[in-house]
């Protein structure tokens, strides 16, 4: 849950620790100080900006979020379970943007990781078949819905209302 300008920070001092340590031969504290770099590395890798970006989503902050987000230099290098809300959330900020094909490849890669809970999953799933009805491509948007409506039970009654309102919008706009 660091910046990358936090992370840089926070290595340089563990740097200072274990210069300091090797030099007082205390080598198990230069161990530790080493094994905590590590860490910071792999966080770097694994994790990135995604939950303090995640917390300026939530609030609507997508500018800030945005700036976040391009901190992480390799996407495709985060655990699953980060590469999925980092997905999520580049999407909304691209449909906030009106950018609707990168909001659509974003979700689309969202929806193949694990989300916070079926509903954000379905939430993708959705934002897809959405962008799709917009662009007349219904056959896609009834694929991405008929993704969505497998979840059954799971899903909360106002999503199954917004799917039912775009089910309808494809039978009129079909004919």
């Amino acid at each position: 849950m660091f910046t990358n300008r936090a992370r840089q920070l926070v290595i340089f001092v563990f740097i200072l620790v274990m210069l300091f340590s090797i030099y007082e031969q205390a080598y198990e504290i230069a161990g530790v100080a080493l094994l905590a770099i590590g860490m910071l590395v792999w966080g770097y890798f694994k994790e990135g900006t995604v939950v303090l970006a995640a917390k300026d989503f939530h609030d609507k902050n997508f500018g800030k979020t945005e700036n976040l987000l391009r901190q992480i230099a390799r996407p495709d290098w985060l655990s699953r379970k980060r590469r999925g809300y980092y997905e999520y959330m580049m999407g909304g900020i691209a449909l906030q943007k009106q950018d609707f094909e990168a909001a659509e490849n974003h979700y689309e890669i969202a929806a193949q990781f694990p989300l916070r809970s079926v509903n954000d999953h379905v939430a993708a799933l959705v934002h897809v078949a959405n962008i799709n009805v917009r662009q007349h491509r219904f056959d896609k948007a009834e694929a991405y819905l008929g993704l969505a409506l497998k979840q059954g039970q799971n899903l909360t009654g106002r999503m199954r209302d917004v799917i039912a309102k775009l089910e309808q919008e494809i039978k009129q706009r079909k004919r």
